[in-house]
């Protein structure tokens, strides 16, 4: 049990993901499974692509544009879900964003073109900026002591959702098939993503806790809120980092199962267990990064967290390399698995970094970065797999050396009092200058 009073408005000190005992444990679980509930929804289309595409004839072109719709569609709204999170609190907008988001998975089954179908990928994309609202909520929640494994504990069980809905959304079509045809069977699926979301998002609302109170700020307060954000180099790395970390992994949610169908020619249901097994390792994997993070931040400092961070990822890009060059089965399951434990990992080491960017401008720090990753997304999913020029496997490998190379501006980031991979903290670094920007919390 944290040491604050369980109606304290500091943050707690300790992290216990398996209690609900303290506000500040209990609103980790709702907001952890809200966003959980966004990925479900999000990733609920592209189990059933190998149906769909055939009722509307979608073309290899209309997949690949659709899969980057998705994600462009969260781009401007995490953005704009940091400086929202700033001014009226990470509870409200992540509670109504689900509320306003859920419904609109249900336009899929009404959608009867490659146009109607490619617009409402690009909809339900917006529900993921809720993850900037969950990063937020977190690190304004938990002190700077546990604040990486409560971030990435809370995006990890989150982004499960992305394989669960993987497993479970073929199942739903398969008992629905039996009594209804298959081009409506399909389309009757997605009631149920759309219903989930409603649910946890009134759940946000009802019962989320906030640390501390948002005071009403001027306009030029808020400005300088977002422009001082907006000017931290460190925040625009970190993005590009997300970018080929957490983007890499929405990409391959993306086409994993279809890669298994196509490839290896095993049936819908087999490669939905295949492609849930890379989403459903975030159960343990992005807070095993988290917890790195804090651990070597507790032993090395800053410079432990970022080489952490590095290594992790490296290694990732160097598996998804591998991926791309297997041609058996079962091997190319073992290094997927390896894979996805390694690139959600290097998830959870950056948003072990971001907290500690800039305290004034979190919620703009944050935005930077969870919309870097939907924009690497999209940058992969453009590149690689929205045409037939090259083959799935070899796009895979693509892939991974386009992390491999993101990864190196890790080195860049430097903060004076804590130093940064290969530079030691500055001698002259007055530790009474701007710590409001820069200690997370005293």
């Amino acid at each position: 049990m944290e040491k604050q009073h369980p109606m304290s408005h500091e943050k707690a000190t300790e992290f216990r993901p398996f209690s609900v005992v303290t506000p500040h444990m209990r609103t980790f679980h709702l907001s952890w499974f809200n966003l959980f509930s966004c990925f479900f929804t999000t990733f609920s289309i592209p189990p059933l692509l190998p149906v769909i595409r055939h009722d509307l004839n979608l073309t290899a072109g209309d997949i690949g544009r659709a899969g980057s719709a998705s994600f462009a569609g969260s781009i401007l709204s995490r953005l704009l879900m940091g400086p929202i999170c700033d001014l009226v609190g990470p509870r409200r907008a992540s509670g109504i964003l689900s509320l306003i988001t859920a419904p609109i998975i249900l336009l899929t089954s009404i959608a009867s073109t490659p146009g109607e179908f490619i617009l409402v990928r690009f909809l339900v994309g917006f529900s993921l900026a809720n993850f900037v609202a969950n990063q937020f909520w977190m690190s304004s929640m938990f002190d700077e002591s546990v604040v990486g494994s409560a971030n990435a504990f809370s995006a990890g069980w989150a982004n499960t959702g992305s394989g669960v809905t993987q497993l479970v959304m073929p199942l739903i079509y398969s008992s629905l098939v039996t009594y209804l045809p298959s081009s409506t069977a399909w389309r009757v699926s997605f009631i149920v993503p759309a219903v989930f979301q409603t649910v946890t998002g009134v759940l946000v609302l009802a019962f989320g806790h906030e640390a501390n109170k948002i005071p009403s700020e001027p306009k030029e307060n808020t400005l300088k809120v977002i422009f001082g954000g907006l000017r931290d180099y460190r925040g625009w790395i970190l993005g590009l980092l997300y970018g080929f970390s957490f983007g890499v992994e929405m990409t391959t949610d993306n086409i994993i199962a279809q890669y298994f169908y196509d490839r290896f020619g095993v049936n819908l249901e087999t490669a939905g267990i295949i492609a849930a097994c890379f989403g459903i390792t975030n159960l343990f994997s992005r807070p095993m990064g988290g917890m790195v993070s804090d651990k070597m931040g507790k032993r090395f400092g800053m410079r432990g967290r970022l080489w952490g961070l590095w290594i992790v990822q490296t290694v990732a890009g160097l598996l998804c390399v591998m991926l791309g060059r297997l041609d058996s089965l079962w091997s190319s399951i073992v290094i997927m698995c390896c894979f996805s434990v390694f690139v959600q990992a290097a998830s959870g080491l950056t948003f072990g970094v971001v907290p500690f960017v800039s305290k004034s401008s979190l919620g703009v720090i944050s935005g930077m970065t969870g919309s870097g990753g939907t924009i690497g997304a999209v940058v992969t999913q453009m590149l690689l797999f929205s045409g037939d020029n090259l083959s799935k496997q070899t796009s895979i490998s693509l892939m991974g050396l386009m992390m491999i190379l993101c990864t190196l501006p890790v080195t860049l980031i430097y903060f004076p009092q804590w130093g940064g991979i290969f530079y030691a903290p500055s001698p002259h670094y007055d530790y009474g200058y701007d710590q409001e920007n820069y200690t997370l919390l005293e």
